[in-house]
């Protein structure tokens, strides 16, 4: 009964809200559209908080990968550029993939096996393995619980791209393709050497 009460007086505060002359009526409904409007981005934000936080998350491993990138080409350029007859070079370093983090993680095997028996003979023997997987969680120093990092896998080169003033020169050619496949351990295929104009 009370909360009839309550919704008839609500209703009654909308009716006296909206029912008004034409110039405040107008009024009345721009500013109702504003607080929908206002509710509305609030729950949106409110709803799409864990989301933003993953691609946040995301966003940060692949500016990491970036950097990785930059200074790893930035290194061959210093050692190509020291070899005798190459000159200033140029560097490209291409990755088949982004870095990935391993996370701890605890499993729990459970094997059964169940047989159906006939007059002492084993008519039908089944066999099965269930194995839960579980990540392993700590809190961090605000009190939030992330998984584990145990590892972190390097992103694999896929290729490299040298641009130097020697780069037509058999021997110079050698050197920094050697070079490069020495301190990558990657294969010749992977490296392309070529003269700067």
């Amino acid at each position: 009964m009370m909360a009839n009460f309550n919704f008839s007086k609500i209703s009654e505060l909308i009716e006296k809200f909206f029912v008004t002359d034409k110039e405040d009526k107008k009024i009345k409904i721009v500013i109702t559209l504003g607080l929908v409007g206002i509710f509305l981005i609030f729950i949106s934000n409110f709803l799409n908080f864990e989301g933003k936080k993953n691609s946040n998350l995301k966003s940060c491993e692949k500016v990491s990968d970036e950097i990785k990138q930059e200074k790893l080409q930035k290194n061959l350029e210093n050692i190509v550029s020291a070899i005798h007859g190459a000159g200033k070079a140029k560097v490209l370093v291409t990755f088949e993939n982004s870095s990935q983090t391993v996370y701890a993680v605890e499993e729990k095997k459970n094997k059964e096996t169940s047989e159906d028996k006939s007059d002492g003979e084993i008519t039908r023997k089944k066999e099965s393995d269930d194995c839960e997987k579980k990540y392993i969680t700590v809190k961090d120093s605000d009190g939030v619980e992330r998984a584990l990092a145990v590892t972190e896998i390097e992103p694999k080169v896929k290729g490299v791209i040298i641009i130097c003033p020697g780069g037509d020169d058999m021997l110079v050619k050698s050197r920094i393709i050697s070079a490069i496949t020495t301190s990558l351990n990657i294969s010749k295929k992977q490296v392309c050497v070529t003269k700067s104009r």
